[in-house]
């Protein structure tokens, strides 16, 4: 029966707290390249509900095929009532479930508040699921700022699941520490290492890259600090900042007096264009106060790029010895030192050698596989 199966076309629904849409363009995209890498293997649908404040109507549901993936995305009206909200939500959900062939199992990502419609086909349809979780929110001190309800219902939804795949382990200690028990196999982001690969720099300036989601964790102004200090040494550098909003810290820039001649503030772009940017960098920085696995440094590892980050999270369990350095957080001293010393810093690890590794352990192929196995314990064959 087990081997009957594993050569068995599988239909797994995707359900997913964040999911890219024409409202967010960008947010969850590492879980669509997860459905994508899976849909090599299987057949996926991928189901999302977001609230749309354009809207002219109270819900429109829009299907796509993107990649190989079967996209259901409805869109509601926003209100200032709970209540209604609520109803509109699990509204949403009733009518993509009826556009839904059968499928075998469900595929949860980022257990709240998504997590109910999982429970739901869990214990009326008798459908098994699995959770992939990459939210930062369990880690010390966000989980403090989650209510009561929240935090009952998050371990209601967790204990219920077949298993729980965290991003890192250090995110799955963080889980199991805030009381979500359940069987943990980490299963890491996914790169497309057909797209993401080393190519020959064309100039010989020092570039200098940091890309994100701008948001707080990401310590972008204090990376603007440090880039003041390292225009003020005799280095000719460029310095790319790329990701949601970027222009936002422009104002910052000026005020720091840092050269707009060679400071570029790009807003998030696709990846195809996100590669050209990272082929031609010497080096990217990250400075976060928290990560889980950040997609980004393994596309630069994939590309040959090494990388300057603070060693938060489960950043080192992703980071061989020789791609990079990792610092202490907040230690814009540190950070400073390292940008200084990588302008003429050398390595005995080739590009080659860096995209091989991401390709082994992070490539669609790979972390198709590791679901696959999840999928038939799931299933308990």
């Amino acid at each position: 029966m087990k081997s009957q199966l594993l050569n068995k076309r599988l239909h797994i629904l995707f359900l997913s707290s964040w999911y890219p849409s024409r409202v967010l363009p960008f947010n969850g995209d590492f879980v669509q390249r997860h459905a994508e890498a899976i849909a090599l293997v299987h057949r996926v649908t991928a189901i999302h509900v977001i609230t749309d404040g354009a809207l002219n109507n109270a819900l429109e549901i829009v299907e796509s095929n993107q990649n190989g993936v079967k996209t259901l995305i409805a869109y509601i009206a926003p209100s200032k009532y709970l209540v209604v909200k609520f109803y509109r939500f699990f509204k949403a959900y009733h009518l993509l479930l009826k556009r839904v062939d059968a499928f075998n199992l469900v595929h949860l990502n980022i257990i709240f508040p998504t997590g109910f419609i999982a429970l739901y086909l869990k214990w009326f349809k008798q459908k098994p699921f699995i959770i992939s979780e990459h939210w930062h929110g369990y880690h010390q001190p966000f989980c403090k700022e989650l209510s009561f309800f929240e935090h009952f219902f998050i371990k209601l939804i967790a204990k219920n699941a077949q298993f729980i795949c965290p991003v890192t382990d250090n995110l799955g200690d963080s889980m199991q520490q805030f009381g979500l028990v359940n069987n943990y196999k980490k299963v890491s982001n996914v790169i497309d290492t057909e797209l993401f690969k080393p190519a020959i720099k064309t100039d010989k300036i020092y570039n200098i890259i940091h890309i994100s989601s701008m948001d707080s964790v990401k310590n972008v102004p204090e990376i603007l600090q440090v880039i003041s200090q390292l225009q003020k040494t005799k280095i000719d550098f460029n310095f790319y900042l790329i990701g949601n909003n970027a222009q936002i810290f422009k104002p910052l820039a000026n005020k720091l007096a840092i050269n707009p001649k060679n400071s570029f503030f790009i807003n998030q772009v696709p990846q195809q264009e996100l590669l050209t940017y990272l082929q031609q960098a010497d080096v990217l920085v990250l400075f976060s106060t928290i990560e889980n696995a950040p997609c980004v440094i393994l596309e630069a590892f994939a590309c040959g790029i090494r990388v300057i980050s603070t060693d938060v999270g489960g950043v080192r369990e992703h980071f061989p010895e020789g791609f990079g350095t990792l610092i202490k957080a907040n230690d814009s001293q540190a950070l400073l030192e390292n940008l200084i010393h990588y302008q003429t810093k050398k390595t005995n690890i080739s590009k080659a050698e860096m995209h091989q590794y991401i390709n082994q352990n992070f490539s669609k192929k790979t972390i198709a596989k590791q679901f696959s196995e999840l999928y038939l314990r799931a299933l308990k064959t």
